[in-house]
């Protein structure tokens, strides 16, 4: 991507399988970028699978009230909200597939506990 620069997370497992362009400051707390990687699963890349798009939230409640609405309107479950410690102590974080089988994400970043 011209005029970006390729984003370093330091998980040496993380940036062997996948490539990021844009911002990723500050152990990723701030973060604004194009990622393109290999799977989780290891299954091949197709839609909602290897590809995701992620949205940022202010708060928990956020995350939360995303989590709910998407799963009210036909969305699936791909991982409640919580904590993702694997990631980082403040990444709180919920997955869900939209009914078209797209994987969708949102994240808030800065709390380790409940506001």
């Amino acid at each position: 991507m011209s005029g970006r620069r390729r984003c370093i997370t330091g998980d040496p497992d993380w940036d062997r399988i996948s490539a990021g362009w844009g911002t990723y400051e500050d152990n990723g707390a701030r973060e604004l970028g194009v990622w393109i990687g290999k799977p989780f699963d290891q299954q091949p890349a197709s839609i909602g699978n290897g590809t995701m798009v992620a949205f940022r939230a202010h708060s928990w409640e956020a995350v939360d009230d995303f989590n709910a609405a998407a799963l009210s309107h036909g969305g699936g479950c791909e991982g409640a909200p919580g904590l993702r410690l694997h990631y980082n102590p403040d990444f709180y974080a919920a997955y869900v597939r939209d009914p078209d089988g797209n994987k969708l994400a949102v994240v808030c970043r800065g709390f380790r506990q409940r506001p």
